[in-house]
């Protein structure tokens, strides 16, 4: 299961039925869990821990030192759950000592081709990022969302769960959850309806979802005013309550 051209570290730890293709390399402090494939020339770097069922393809770069100039060789780390598929060219980066030390994946996301994750990034699961797109440094992106081809999300944003940013999309406010945008800046244009479909809910909570998503964005109202219209659902539809509460703790602003 391990090619004899791979290098692997004495410091690494694989579980079982790992395998790891030609020319991959596996650093010290790497710990990866069972059931992992590891296809050829992956480039993997600690401290990092792995779940299991992980499928990282070709050329990929996970765990790597970030790119942040005041990262200055901290032990910082890259922690990834279960059952993700990280495409070729897919990079990872750890994290920084300037947020929590760590960059966090959780299980089941898709990262295309060509896709980043910055240091110090939170991810969800059930996440899909598209190929070439890319998350700054301490970006929070929920449970769900969906990252078109070539969309960028700025640092210290956050998307909210069943969120879709469009292709070509640059976010630089915070993205409410169940919210598509699209444009550069990033603009909210509906809600994403067939996401929603997908993955159960009712009509008649995602038709208080698509009011609540009017109320903040086509009506004309303050913000304040909004929410407080909002409110009337909250009691009743739980995702119109997520949108509030993403709200509450939006620390740069509304996609608007």
């Amino acid at each position: 299961m391990i090619h004899p051209t791979a290098i692997i570290e004495s410091g690494a730890q694989l579980g079982e039925n790992v395998s790891v293709g030609p020319y991959s390399y596996i650093g010290n402090d790497v710990v990866i869990g069972d059931n992992c494939k590891i296809e050829s020339h992956v480039v993997i770097k600690g401290p990092s821990v792995i779940g299991s069922g992980n499928h990282i393809f070709q050329f990929a770069s996970v765990g790597e030192a970030c790119q942040d100039k005041k990262y200055k060789d901290e032990p910082t780390k890259l922690v990834i759950g279960d059952n993700n598929i990280i495409r070729e060219c897919a990079t990872i980066h750890r994290g920084t000592i300037q947020d929590k030390g760590i960059t966090q994946i959780g299980s089941n996301n898709l990262f295309m081709a060509y896709t980043h994750v910055a240091h110090d990034a939170v991810i969800g699961n059930n996440v899909i990022f598209a190929n070439n797109a890319s998350v700054a440094g301490h970006v929070h992106v929920g449970d769900f969302v969906i990252l078109a081809g070539n969309s960028g999300v700025h640092q210290f944003c956050k998307i909210g769960a069943h969120a879709f940013v469009g292709m070509y999309s640059g976010v630089n406010q915070d993205v409410p959850p169940f919210v598509t945008t699209t444009g550069t800046p990033a603009r909210p244009a509906a809600i994403n309806t067939e996401g929603l479909k997908r993955r159960g809910y009712e009509s008649d909570e995602i038709m208080a979802i698509r009011r609540a998503y009017k109320t903040l964005f086509r009506k004309g109202l303050k913000l304040d005013e909004a929410l407080e219209v909002m409110r009337e659902d909250a009691a009743k539809f739980a995702g119109v309550q997520d949108m509030i509460d993403f709200i509450a703790t939006s620390e740069r602003g509304l996609v608007r």
